[in-house]
């Protein structure tokens, strides 16, 4: 049967464009023209089809205050990240907004440079705007933001950490098993001589437990984990850079240098080298995340692998749910393997 052919009617006016002219020009009913926006399932495709049509031709944003006022909800979810500086938190926060997208919710992204108080303050402002929910990064904040957070009755759901002591439910990995699982293989492969390069520990539980994990493995292995002091430096390549520098500038030169990630990680190689040094056959290097440039490196990166957008899926499904079911929310612990590529090698046993 072929398609109804209809033609657009429409008069000029000065006047932003309604409802009433959007089911004017589309030859339907008021609210054939809320079901098409609110609920177009319930809507036939050729209606559907005429109805989008004349609110493009219109240039009709529709008013959703109705909605909102009718839900007591603004269908807008809060994130905030500690950086837009690099590639760390993108992969999974595309992930979180396609899900957020296809439950109906909109994300509003904010970066607090890891200063506490900014994200106090952006907590605050995103409550404040109608954030039905916060996705957070980390566990770490005061007992005071998530009592404020109680009382608004805000949902919380925290990402790329797990801990299922803490006061908020979270999506996310074990960064201390995990790092203790990479260095558990790096030492065995022969490496004595550890260092490591990491982001600020203060008030960031994700390096701080990464560290956690190499002293872990250094004590598994008859090792002493006090002999480890990471320089702690901003997640940057040019930082990653100096501080492998530096390093290499000790008198007992490290044959392993672990970095909080692989930002830090592509610094390292690059610090390598300025020196001269060939990774891996002069030191080893690995990363954490597993982003796409520690495999676009020379050489690729040894690091760990972060499902990012399985957890951004389900962190936007998990944070829906709490939010629509008036539920608390479930921790979910997510695998984060290891991956081993050329940037570590095997070193004798005298390390």
């Amino acid at each position: 049967m072929p398609r109804e052919t209809w033609k657009l009617e429409m008069t000029d006016t000065q006047s932003p464009p309604t409802l009433d002219d959007v089911a004017r020009v589309a030859r339907v009913s008021t609210a054939t023209v809320s079901r098409c926006i609110n609920d177009p399932q319930m809507v036939t495709e050729p209606t559907r089809e005429r109805v989008d049509a004349a609110i493009k031709a219109l240039g009709y944003t529709p008013n959703f205050a109705a909605r909102f006022m009718a839900a007591k909800r603004t269908f807008t979810i809060g994130a905030i990240i500690p950086t837009m500086e690099n590639a760390i938190f993108a992969r999974g926060l595309q992930a979180f907004q396609e899900g957020l997208h296809d439950r109906g919710y909109t994300l509003l992204v904010s970066s607090s440079a890891y200063k506490a108080e900014t994200e106090e303050e952006q907590i605050r402002t995103l409550v404040a705007r109608g954030a039905d929910g916060l996705l957070l990064i980390g566990h770490d904040r005061s007992q005071a933001i998530y009592d404020y957070l109680d009382r608004q009755r805000v949902p919380v759901l925290v990402a790329w950490t797990y801990d299922e002591t803490a006061r908020a439910p979270s999506i996310g990995f074990d960064n201390r098993a995990a790092m203790r699982a990479l260095a558990e293989k790096v030492i065995a492969m022969g490496h004595r001589r550890i260092a490591m390069i990491s982001g600020a520990s203060r008030q960031n539980d994700r390096a701080r437990m990464r560290i956690a994990g190499v002293r872990d493995a250094m004590a598994a292995h008859g090792l002493d984990p006090a002999s480890l002091i990471p320089v702690e430096v901003p997640y940057g390549v040019k930082e990653g850079a100096a501080a492998f520098v530096d390093l290499m500038g000790a008198a007992e030169k490290p044959s392993i240098v672990f970095c909080g990630n692989d930002v830090l990680a592509v610094g390292a190689l690059r610090g390598a080298r300025q020196l001269g040094l060939h990774v891996p056959d002069d030191v080893s290097i690995t990363g954490f995340d597993d982003l796409e440039l520690a495999q676009v490196v020379s050489p690729e990166l040894t690091t760990v692998h972060v499902p990012h957008r399985k957890m951004g899926m389900m962190a936007a499904e998990e944070l829906v749910g709490m939010i629509e079911e008036k539920r608390q929310g479930v921790s979910q612990n997510l695998d984060a393997n290891v991956v081993q590529r050329a940037s570590v090698g095997v070193v004798s046993s005298d390390g």
